[in-house]
Formats: C-alpha cells, structure tokens, sequence
C-alpha cells in the first residue's frame, strides 16, 4: 500500500495486537513524562512506605499535562500517521478513504474519544476493535480512519 492508496484489504487493519503494543508503549512514555513533571513541579507524596509514594502537583500543571498529552496523539497521529508507539509497532492512522495521515480534525476526534475507548484500561476499545470487521474503535469510526500496518 503507498501513501496515497485507500486501504482495500481486511489484511492491512488486522493489527490488534500492534496496537496494543502501541498503547502500552505510549501509555509508558506519558507516564514518564507524568512523573518526571511531577519531579520538576510538584511533589512526591509518600503514603507510609517506599512502594507507596505518588506524584502530585497543582491543578493547573495538571491541566497542562493533559494538553500535553492530547497534543502528543492530536498533531502525531494528525500530521505524521503515527505516535511512537505506532512507530515501533510498525502501524499507522489514516483515513479510510485517503490512506494518508487524517489531518488535525480527524486525529482530534480520535483523541477526544480516548476518554470513552480507555473506559476499563481500554478494554472498552479492544471489544469495539475486536467486533468491528475493519478492526476499529469507537474513535476511528467517529473519524472515519483505519489503523494499518505500515
């Protein structure tokens, strides 16, 4: 498939399990860069013993963090097709009927839509993927895009 073919085979969305590969990696990196803000502008709070110890800081750093967080999937998948996480797990985004990058819009109503596919440690995603026969969460099928090998 080149860049600029629409997707036409059920074999190129069959990436399941790369995509949560993709999640777990990405979850890793926000979650690192959650505790490393935590480290730079806010406070370790240690609730009785070493294995017990949480990030915190002030509402709005926190509000930051989340901007943040949705800027990394919005401009990522947007623009290139792809988080780091999707880099490494060698998938893509694009639109269903483009097979290139979705654009802003498109990865904004993808992002948004996180918050609903996340439900239960995504495993509101996964079943919708899992039922779906073009492998896509409530997110992709909002935004009218595929997740594709790459």
């Amino acid at each position: 498939m080149t860049a600029q073919t629409p997707v036409e085979t059920t074999a190129q969305v069959h990436v399941t399990g790369r995509r949560i590969v993709a999640t777990l990696i990405d979850s890793a990196l926000l979650t690192g860069l959650y505790l490393l803000t935590a480290i730079a502008f806010g406070t370790i709070i240690d609730l009785g013993s070493p294995q017990w110890r949480v990030p915190a800081f002030a509402t709005s750093a926190t509000v930051v963090f989340v901007l943040l967080a949705l800027l990394y999937y919005i401009l990522l998948e947007g623009y290139l097709g792809r988080t780091l996480g999707k880099m490494l797990a060698g998938i893509r985004v694009v639109g269903e009927t483009s097979g290139t990058a979705p654009g802003p819009a498109a990865a904004t109503v993808r992002t948004l839509l996180r918050f609903v596919d996340g439900l239960g440690f995504y495993l509101v995603g996964f079943i919708v993927v899992l039922a779906s026969p073009r492998r896509q969460r409530l997110g992709d099928m909002a935004a009218h895009t595929l997740v594709v090998r790459s």
